[in-house]
């Protein structure tokens, strides 16, 4: 029989702020949120001509980036969407174009069926930020051993306003990100 997980201070932590973040959006439209986010980025923080840029598709009660990726896609990005791996690994991306085939993945998420390929700009899904980069995801860790491995892509979060907290618990392998953007403004993070 397997010894019960201990859990210390810092995952308490967090796994307090993701119920709570949880719960908080429970009611938050997603939909439109994500259309502003669109615009906000679009505006003042769009990707470099050419960039391949990573996407993803929404959960329950998350963003919905997908006109985003439409639009990024019609000028002209390749777009990718992750794949979720065993827990333990880090992303990959497939090619996504609008109208492919998805296949569900596991934690219900979903992913094209296209070609690998490497981002240099991805747009991070979370549950809570801060201002200095604090990001708090589902607590899997994908993007924490992903992002380290692409030193050169420019990762940005997205995020409801609401989602903004004082401080992110953070241990030393989550990844401080350099911008969130919501619906009301990118912030740019030290």
């Amino acid at each position: 029989m397997a010894a019960p997980h201990v859990f210390s201070p810092l995952d308490e932590a967090k796994q307090a702020l993701r119920q709570r973040a949880l719960t908080a959006r429970a009611g938050w439209d997603g939909a439109a949120a994500g259309r502003a986010v669109g615009a906000c980025i679009l505006r003042d923080c769009p990707p470099p001509p050419g960039a391949i840029v990573s996407g993803f598709w929404p959960l329950a009660g998350e963003l919905d980036l997908r006109p985003l990726l439409i639009a990024l896609h019609e000028r002209g990005h390749p777009v990718v969407l992750p794949v979720t791996p065993k827990r333990g690994h880090p992303l990959t991306f497939r090619l996504w174009r609008p109208g492919d085939a998805m296949v569900a993945e596991r934690f219900g998420t979903m992913r094209p069926a296209g070609d690998e390929q490497i981002p240099d700009f991805l747009l991070v899904p979370l549950l809570a930020f801060d201002r200095r980069g604090g990001r708090l995801g589902y607590g899997a860790g994908y993007y924490d051993r992903t992002l380290p491995l692409l030193p050169n892509a420019f990762a940005l979060g997205c995020a409801f306003a609401a989602q903004e907290v004082a401080e992110v618990p953070m241990g030393s392998t989550d990844i401080r990100l350099p911008a969130i953007a919501t619906e009301r403004e990118i912030v740019r993070c030290p």
